[in-house]
């Protein structure tokens, strides 16, 4: 089968491409595993180069392993957000990737917290800083790690190095770009919010965030034919990975929802691109890729690497066998109960704290495996439920994206749990689907000058299918209210002695 177009999806673990026809069908999918360094407390980094060796890789083998791969014209490529990712001049890198869940600078977020300096931001922009964003490790960087910044040029996004490896250009894509520094329905940065976290000297490290209609650029000379593409092949810049994985699942009108169930436990909502942020101030706003549209997003820190964790805790060998094993325990885990915040850069949604911390409650000699593995498991789904809460109004029906999506128990926990209807998509890759979805409005963008929200919905309607929608059972929710309210009042009454945890903070200011 001949493949037209090769979406590319950089994640933290995995870095994927599919390969799609000219109709849209799949036709096939290659991946590599990523590696995660983790050299000290709280700090998560990847190689610069390394990553973008395994995006070349994954794409010459799709383009290579299906017939007319010469057909090969565009690749789209979503990937991990937030982070921080130094370059030099030539492109080099300055050193590794800091990455989305780098808890480094975890003290300067709670000095800038108690200074009231996070609050003032949000009211800017609707988004959170967390220890994982750019102007909170640029500030460690300045104190801690200067040499970092001698020689940097530019900083990108993990979707900003790989589209410089692709098509020699240093951008940053305008959903990347929607944090820290670019207030609410703008599109350029804004001064004053460098000022605000004391990082003027930063502001000519980032290029201006892309127009909706400059996503795509031709690759550097010589390269397409290296990995199989089309002499006349052209990159695009997608949303990252969020944003592309919403736009993949189907939701892409006022009101509509996702929840990612993979490394990152996420949920986001659609919002119209003027209306204010209500609720708490956590979370991210998010450029939807959409015209019109934001995403008010709750990123969370905790995701699958908590149920391979539980794995090795309850000697299975995998989720899907802890998830069979947690079937085995009755709701509520026998009043076990699990606060799923096990990253070392504490929590960044639905809440903010550096600090915040795992830990399980109510355990007795009476409970088994299948209880530690049940109270897992509805952690995070509680989390889910939190997140879902803190967005807005309980949606119609939540999609379902990501790896633990593809496990029906786990579905229909959460349909349970957030007591409104499920859906699953029917690709295996939604992140990459809605890369390819964003590669053909760019492409349509660039020849028809411009886009509205509806035909972008046209376009998404035509290529996604959700597939196995799944019920809450009224009873089971009913159960789930009161569990998730003792949930957020264990929480609530833990919350305290997180200061006092080693290595709480994640850092030094």
């Amino acid at each position: 089968m001949s493949v037209t177009t090769i979406s590319v999806d950089v994640g933290t673990s995995v870095v994927k491409a599919v390969g799609y026809d000219a109709d849209g069908r799949e036709t096939g999918v290659a991946r590599r595993a990523s590696v995660v360094d983790r050299p000290g407390p709280g700090r998560a980094e990847q190689d610069v180069e390394a990553v973008r060796r395994r995006v070349l890789d994954v794409i010459e083998e799709v383009a290579r392993s299906a017939d007319g791969s010469a057909e090969v014209d565009l690749v789209s490529v979503t990937a991990q957000g937030d982070g921080c990712w130094l370059v030099a001049a030539d492109g080099a890198p300055t050193g590794t990737g800091l990455l989305w869940n780098d808890g480094r600078a975890g003290a300067q977020v709670r000095a800038w917290q108690d200074e009231g300096v996070l609050a003032d931001g949000f009211a800017r922009t609707g988004s959170m800083t967390f220890s994982g964003l750019a102007n909170a490790l640029l500030a460690w960087c300045a104190e801690h790690e200067p040499a970092r910044l001698d020689n940097a040029a530019a900083a990108l996004s993990c979707g900003g190095v790989v589209h410089a490896a692709l098509t020699g250009r240093n951008a940053i894509e305008t959903t990347d770009a929607s944090a820290p520094f670019l207030p609410a329905g703008e599109t350029a940065w804004d001064a004053d919010l460098f000022a605000l976290f004391g990082l003027d000297w930063a502001r000519s490290l980032f290029p201006d965030p892309l127009a909706d209609d400059d996503r795509s650029r031709p690759l550097v000379d010589g390269l397409a034919g290296k990995i199989g593409l089309a002499d006349d092949a052209v990159a695009v810049m997608a949303p990252y990975d969020v944003p592309s994985t919403v736009l993949g699942s189907g939701a892409v009108r006022v009101g509509e929802a996702c929840a990612i169930l993979g490394t990152t436990l996420c949920t986001a909502t659609v919002i119209g691109a003027d209306e204010p942020v209500r609720g708490p101030e956590a979370g991210l706003r998010l450029r939807s890729g959409v015209p019109g549209q934001d995403l008010r997003v709750m990123p969370t820190a905790a995701g699958t690497d908590v149920l391979d964790w539980a794995c090795g805790l309850v000697g299975v060998d995998a989720p899907v066998d802890l998830v069979a094993l947690a079937s085995q325990s009755p709701a509520g885990a026998r009043g076990l109960v699990f606060l799923p915040y096990l990253s070392p850069a504490g929590e960044r949604a639905p809440f903010l704290d550096p600090g915040a911390r795992g830990s399980l409650h109510g355990l007795s000699l009476e409970h088994g495996r299948e209880d530690l593995a049940r109270a897992v498991l509805e952690g995070l789904t509680h989390a889910v439920r939190d997140c879902v809460a803190m967005a807005g109004p309980v949606p119609t029906v939540l999609r379902l994206a990501g790896g633990g999506s593809h496990n029906e128990t786990w579905a229909q926990l959460v349909a349970d749990v957030v007591g409104c209807p499920v859906t699953r998509c029917r690709d295996a890759e939604v992140g990459a689907r809605g890369a390819y979805l964003a590669g053909l409005v760019a492409r349509r963008d660039g020849s028809a000058g411009g886009v509205t929200a509806s035909e972008v919905a046209d376009v998404v309607d035509h290529h996604v299918t959700a597939v196995g929608r799944l019920e809450p059972d009224p009873a089971m929710t009913a159960r789930y209210d009161d569990l998730h309210a003792r949930f957020l009042e264990l929480r609530e009454a833990v919350a305290p002695t997180w200061a006092t945890a080693p290595g709480a903070g994640g850092g030094t200011a």
